[in-house]
C-alpha cells in the first residue's frame, strides 16, 4: 500500500491515537479495503504495549472482528472518554475572538471531528 500509514506504539498524548486511527482509516479508504483486511492491516501496524493489547485482546476467530469493532475498541481503551469530552466541549465554546478567518477556520475543523453531532453538512441543511 502505497503512503504507508505510521506505525503506533503508544503515546503519552491519548489524541495521537485517535490521529493514528484516522491516519490508517484515510489510507484503507483509498484503497478500498474490505473489513477484515483493515483490521488485519491496522493490527499490523501496531507495536510494543499497543500490539501486546491487541493480542490480548481480539477474538480468537479474527474473520468475525470487524473494523467498526476495531475502531470501537481501539479508541475506547486508547482514547479516554474523558478527553473526547473535553474535546467536544472545547468545540462548542470555540470563539473566533483574536484568530483569522483562516486560523477559526483551522480551529473548527480540527475540532469537528470530536462533535460529529453538532456539526452540519451543508447537504444537510
Amino acid at each position: 500500500m502505497k503512503g504507508h500509514p505510521p506505525t503506533f506504539s503508544h503515546s503519552a498524548d491519548p489524541l495521537q491515537a485517535d490521529d493514528w486511527l484516522r491516519a490508517v482509516e484515510r489510507q484503507l479508504d483509498i484503497a478500498q479495503c474490505n473489513d477484515q483486511e483493515r483490521v488485519l492491516y491496522a493490527a499490523g501496524q501496531l507495536r510494543d504495549t499497543t500490539l501486546d493489547w491487541w493480542e490480548s485482546y481480539r477474538p480468537q476467530d479474527r474473520e468475525c472482528f470487524t473494523w467498526t469493532q476495531f475502531h470501537e475498541r481501539f479508541r475506547s481503551h486508547h482514547v479516554p472518554a474523558g478527553i473526547m469530552k473535553m474535546k467536544k466541549k472545547e468545540f462548542l465554546s470555540l470563539k473566533q475572538e483574536n484568530m483569522s478567518v483562516t486560523e477559526y477556520r483551522d480551529k473548527f475543523l480540527q475540532l469537528a471531528r470530536y462533535a460529529p453531532t453538532e456539526v452540519v453538512e451543508d447537504g444537510d441543511k
